[in-house]
C-alpha cells in the first residue's frame, strides 16, 4: 500500500490513497469516503446534472416526451408529487417529537429532518427543470396570484424549504459558524411551529390541484376529498422513509436505530395508514365506484396493485407480530414507499391516459435525471451523516 499523500501544507485538501479513499478538507476535516458503490452513485448524479444543464440550454423538446396531451410527466409525478410526499417524514416527526413531546422518538428526529430537507431540495430542482421557460421562474415572487392553488403550493413549498434550512443550521452551527448557534437555538420553537403548519397546506393542495380534473382523472382516483388523501398519505409515509433511512445508515455505518423506536414510529404510521385506507374505500363506496375496481381495465389493475402493495401488505405487517422484527419493519417501509409512488404515478399519469387520448412513456433522459436526483440525495444524506451529529453520536465508522 502506498504511503498517504498529504497536501495539508497547502491548506487546501488532503487525499488518502488508503482503501476506502477519504477526502478531507483541511479547514474542518470534512470526510467523505469514496467506495465502488459511491462511485456509481456519483456517476449517476453527474449524468443527471449534465442532462439538467442540457435541458436548460436546448429546452424540453429534445430531452422529454412531453407534449400538449402530456404537459406533466415523470418529473412531476415522481420528483414533485412523490418526492414532496416522501419528504413528509420531517413534519410528521416534528409534530410527534417536538409538539406532542414523545421523547421516545428523539433518536430519529435529526435524520428525519435531514431526509426531508434533501427531499424538498430535490423536488424543487425537478420542478425548476420542468418549467418550460425556466428563466421566468421569478414572477411569482413579485406578482402574487392569490386565487391560485398552484401559487399557494409555490409559496408554501418555498417557505417550508427555507424553514428546514434554518432548522438544519441549528445542527450545522454545532460544528461550524458556532457564533450563530445560539441564535438558531432561540428561534427553533418558532421554526418548529412553521415546520408543522406549512406542510399540511401544500401537501393537501397538491391533491386539490386535481379537483379541477373531474371528467379527466379516472374515477378510481378522483374524489372531492383527494386533498385529504394526499395529506394523510404524506403523514403515514414518514415512518416508512425513516425505516428505509435507518437501513441506509445501518448498511453504510455502524449505527443501528433502536428497534423500539422504529416499532413505535411504524405503529403511528400504521394507524394513519389504516385511517387513509378506511376513508378512501368509504369514499369509493359512497360515490358508487367500488364496481370500477373489478372492471378489468388497465386502470383497475393499477389500482389493485397500488392498494395491495402500498396498503394491505404494510398494514398486515404493522398490526401483526411481524412488527417485532427489524427486517419486517424495513419491508413495511419499502412497501409503503412503493405504494405511494404507485399512487402518485396513477394520479398524474395512469389515471389520465383515457382523457389524454395518447400514452405517455418517459424518455431515457427523463428517467436518468430522476434516478440521478435520487442518487444525489443519497450522497448528500451520507455526507451530512459523516460530518455532523445527525445520527445521535459522533462515530461514523463504515460497516464491515
Amino acid at each position: 500500500m502506498s504511503a498517504p499523500v498529504d497536501f495539508s501544507k497547502q491548506n487546501l485538501f488532503r487525499v488518502s490513497l488508503e482503501s476506502p479513499l477519504s477526502v478531507q478538507l483541511a479547514f474542518h476535516q470534512w470526510t467523505f469516503r469514496i467506495t465502488p458503490i459511491r462511485l456509481i452513485l456519483l456517476a449517476l448524479t453527474a449524468t443527471a446534472i449534465t442532462i439538467l444543464l442540457f435541458r436548460l440550454v436546448v429546452g424540453l423538446g429534445p430531452v422529454t416526451n412531453l407534449c400538449d396531451d402530456w404537459p406533466w410527466g415523470i418529473w412531476k409525478s415522481f420528483s414533485v408529487f412523490t418526492g414532496i410526499a416522501l419528504a413528509g417524514g420531517g413534519y410528521a416527526t416534528a409534530l410527534i417529537v417536538h409538539i406532542l413531546h414523545d421523547d421516545r422518538l428523539k433518536p430519529i428526529a435529526r435524520a428525519a429532518l435531514l431526509s426531508s430537507l434533501i427531499g424538498y431540495i430535490l423536488a424543487v430542482t425537478a420542478l425548476f427543470a420542468e418549467i418550460g421557460r425556466w428563466w421566468n421562474f421569478w414572477p411569482p415572487f413579485l406578482f402574487w396570484g392569490y386565487e391560485s392553488i398552484m401559487f399557494e403550493v409555490f409559496v408554501c413549498i418555498t417557505l417550508y424549504t427555507l424553514v428546514q434550512v434554518a432548522e438544519m443550521c441549528e445542527i450545522i452551527t454545532e460544528k461550524v459558524f458556532r457564533i450563530f448557534h445560539r441564535f438558531f437555538v432561540v428561534i427553533m420553537p418558532f421554526l418548529l411551529i412553521l415546520g408543522v403548519v406549512l406542510p399540511t397546506l401544500h401537501q393537501s393542495s397538491l391533491g386539490a390541484l386535481y379537483l379541477m380534473m373531474d371528467g379527466k382523472l379516472h374515477q378510481l382516483w378522483f374524489s372531492p376529498y383527494i386533498f385529504v388523501f394526499f395529506l394523510l398519505s404524506s403523514f403515514y409515509i414518514g415512518p416508512a422513509m425513516i425505516a428505509l433511512a435507518s437501513l441506509l445508515t445501518q448498511v453504510a455505518y455502524k449505527h443501528v436505530t433502536p428497534l423500539p423506536v422504529l416499532k413505535t414510529f411504524a405503529r403511528i404510521g400504521g394507524y394513519a395508514m389504516l385511517l387513509y385506507f378506511v376513508l378512501r374505500f368509504a369514499d369509493l363506496a359512497y360515490h358508487g365506484k367500488l364496481p370500477l375496481i373489478l372492471e378489468g381495465s388497465f386502470e383497475s389493475y393499477a389500482f389493485i396493485l397500488e392498494v395491495v402493495v402500498g396498503l394491505v401488505l404494510p398494514l398486515l405487517i404493522v398490526f401483526s407480530p411481524l412488527i417485532n422484527y427489524r427486517c419486517f419493519i424495513m419491508l413495511f417501509g419499502l412497501l409503503a414507499v412503493l405504494g405511494l409512488i404507485l399512487n402518485r404515478t396513477n394520479v398524474v399519469i395512469t389515471g389520465m391516459w383515457t382523457s389524454a387520448g395518447s400514452i405517455y412513456i418517459p424518455a431515457v433522459t427523463e428517467i436518468l435525471l430522476t434516478v440521478g436526483l435520487v442518487t444525489g440525495g443519497i450522497l448528500a444524506y451520507m455526507f451530512f451523516c459523516e460530518n455532523f451529529n445527525i445520527l445521535g453520536d459522533e462515530t461514523h465508522e463504515q460497516a464491515e
